[in-house]
C-alpha cells in the first residue's frame, strides 16, 4: 500500500515538479488541493485540476475561501 500525501497545488512549476517527484520517484499516492481566495477564475481552476490529474494525482480538491477571506478583512 502506497503512502499518501496531500499537496497544496497551484499548477505552477514548483508544484508540478513536486507532484511528479512524489508520484514517480517516491511512489506516493498524491492528492492535491488548491484554496481559491479570489485570485482564480472558474476556467483557471478547471485548468489546474486537469493539469493535476494529467500529472497522476489520485484526486484534486478546490476549496472556495473567497467569502471567508473577504469577511475577515
Amino acid at each position: 500500500m502506497a503512502k499518501k500525501v496531500v499537496l497544496g497545488f497551484s499548477g505552477g512549476l514548483d508544484t508540478t515538479f513536486c507532484a511528479k517527484y512524489l508520484t514517480d520517484d517516491k511512489g506516493y499516492e498524491v492528492h492535491s488541493i488548491i484554496v481559491n481566495t479570489g485570485g482564480f477564475s472558474e476556467q483557471e481552476l478547471e485548468q489546474v485540476e486537469a493539469h493535476a490529474k494529467k500529472l497522476g494525482v489520485k484526486s484534486h480538491k478546490t476549496v472556495n475561501a473567497v467569502k471567508t477571506i473577504i469577511t475577515l478583512s
